[in-house]
């Protein structure tokens, strides 16, 4: 069957946009050699990262920079230690990465770490003007879609240029203080109805011996084990992929592929984040939000409600999570029971 010249000339093009993104993504996890500058286009700025990297720090990044370098060591390791499969990221994969052209950075936002105030502090930084202080700027708008440009967005071409030359960050969380913190924001606070009303019906017809009428009709009051049972269950991502608020970091943001140069932690929020403000060199101009939070989701919470879950479905959720354990260096809690 002989294939017309248009077809040939499609063909080549998909072909040729693919083979750039194998090149790239193969070589993406080596350290950017040589890295001289981290621009725009159009636009000469001096890249923060030789700020960080060739021990020039200025004083303040002094105390950070052992933490951040030693995290980015033990993120590669863990990479070759046990991502063992490769595959080639396709533009859908980038949406979690928000990028500011004007400071050379690209954020990869995870919900429940903090990721409200980061796009805040990111659209201040790209308004030109508009914003001027993160706190002034409703936590419903800065997740509103086109606020920010995400990677996804540019051409192939230009994906690579700013993946080489950005600032890439990342900020993480202890994977299960994140999971129960993601479970009393979406289930347990009456104002989230579409949440429950998308996965709290799903999750009560599904993991609840009879369920009245009402719980079926609203999705209200879903439990943490039901949440649980809900995770682990193979038909659920057969279905469809994870919600955000749960899904794994290293599904969101490809930490294993996508080479960051910082990865900040949410437990040293505050100084993590001063970090990345000095690198983009805007740490005289604004603040990283502070968090006004009284009921602040720690360990201690988290051992209360896997109090409730059986060995059995600890084990397979800890199986579900081990990967953001292994990668970002979370020790396994001390509340897990497995056996």
């Amino acid at each position: 069957m002989k294939m017309s010249r248009g077809g040939r000339l499609f063909l080549a093009t998909c072909l040729g946009s693919l083979f750039v993104l194998v090149l790239y993504f193969q070589s993406i996890t080596k350290p950017e050699a040589g890295l001289k500058t981290g621009r725009r286009p159009g636009k000469s700025r001096r890249s923060p990262l030789p700020t960080l990297y060739n021990g020039d720090q200025q004083p303040e990044l002094l105390a950070a920079h052992t933490s951040l370098q030693g995290r980015r060591e033990l993120l590669e390791q863990a990479c070759l230690g046990h991502m063992r499969k490769r595959r080639v990221l396709s533009p859908e994969d980038l949406k979690h990465l928000i990028v500011d052209d004007k400071h050379s950075l690209i954020y990869c936002y995870v919900p429940k770490v903090a990721c409200t105030n980061w796009k805040r502090v990111l659209m201040v930084l790209t308004s030109d003007g508009r914003y001027t202080d993160p706190l002034a700027i409703p936590a419903n708008e800065a997740h509103v879609a086109g606020n920010l440009r995400t990677l996804s967005e540019f051409s192939v071409a230009e994906i690579n240029q700013r993946l080489r030359s950005y600032l890439k960050f990342i900020f993480v969380r202890e994977p299960f203080e994140r999971l129960v913190s993601a479970y009393r924001n979406k289930f347990t606070r009456r104002y989230n109805t579409a949440f429950h009303k998308r996965y709290g019906t799903k999750i009560i017809r599904r993991h609840r011996l009879n369920p009245k009428p009402e719980a079926l009709e609203k999705g209200d009051d879903v439990s943490f084990p039901e949440f649980v049972q809900y995770l682990v269950d193979p038909r659920t991502q057969r279905e469809e992929p994870f919600n955000e608020h749960w899904e794994r970091v290293h599904s969101l943001c490809h930490p294993c592929l996508i080479h960051y140069n910082v990865v900040g932690k949410y437990e040293t929020l505050e100084a993590d984040a001063q970090a990345v403000l000095t690198l983009a060199g805007v740490e005289g101009t604004l603040q990283f939000p502070t968090s006004g939070k009284t009921t602040r989701t720690d360990g201690h919470m988290a051992a209360r409600y896997f109090k409730h879950i059986s060995p059995l479905y600890q084990k397979k959720l800890f199986n579900l999570y081990r990967m953001d354990f292994l990668l970002f260096n979370y020790s396994t809690p001390e509340y897990l029971r497995t056996r």
